[in-house]
């Protein structure tokens, strides 16, 4: 039986339709998200996950029309302000991981400003994913590697796996052990590519606004059912538990 995953990663899919379902214009939908966004917080404390990222924007995201953009932007400053607080006095660490320089001065800011708050804080590291790619986050890591080598402090033939993965948006941290997407669909959209090679994947129905309790429990369960082998044989680990 699989213990209580450490890092948990969540694709928050389905604010626009929850809105459109209920007659509502998209940014209902977005606000109500950020309800779910801190019951899910707190569970996940409660339930002693060391780590928490949250998909907030992706870099695709900004070819959305540019009047929900600004919505989302404006949003983000003003949910963060709010927050960061009560985070900090719950002793959550908050980091944020993409491409810091297309979000704005205001909202970049703020942003440092509650990474230095927290950082100290010994609870729940909470990475929200703002402007962040898959794709952007393994080419800046081959930019960073490629610099030292034309600087003549790396060699090509001394990059590895190893070596990619401490240039990451993630470095430093375990990949996620379960993948939650609400919302049905069946795809990760370019996010924590490298990072979830061996990551539990679990997509429901369920649209974000909605997502509560019971359906993040259920994701656990889910995730405590599955036998995660990482390559080895289902013999290897039963050795290995004996041991």
């Amino acid at each position: 039986m699989a213990a209580t995953p450490q890092h948990v990663a969540i694709i928050m899919d389905g604010n626009g339709r929850w809105a459109r379902l209920r007659g509502l214009p998209r940014p209902a939908g977005h606000r109500a998200s950020l309800k779910v966004v801190r019951r899910t917080v707190e569970e996940c404390a409660a339930r002693q996950v060391r780590y928490l990222t949250l998909f907030a924007f992706s870099s695709e995201n900004w070819r959305r029309p540019p009047d929900e953009v600004g919505m989302l932007m404006n949003l983000f400053l003003d949910s963060l302000m709010r927050e960061v607080g009560n985070l900090h006095r719950n002793g959550v660490r908050l980091r944020f991981i993409g491409e810091r320089a297309e979000l704005g001065a205001e909202l970049g800011a703020r942003m440092r400003e509650a990474e230095e708050l927290t950082a100290g804080n010994q609870g729940l590291n909470l990475l929200v994913a703002l402007a962040y790619g898959g794709r952007w986050d393994i080419a800046q890591a081959c930019r960073s590697l490629a610099r030292d080598v034309a600087a003549g402090t790396l060699s090509p033939d001394d990059i590895g796996e190893a070596q990619v993965a401490a240039r990451l948006a993630l470095a430093g941290i375990p990949d996620p052990d379960l993948l939650i997407r609400t919302g049905g669909e069946l795809r990760i959209s370019n996010f924590l590519l490298w990072n979830l090679a061996y990551t539990e994947l679990y997509f429901t129905e369920v649209l974000w606004p909605d997502f509560g309790a019971d359906e993040l429990g259920a994701a656990f369960e889910f995730f405590a059912r599955r036998e995660r082998r990482f390559g080895r044989t289902s013999g290897q680990l039963k050795l290995e538990a004996d041991a």
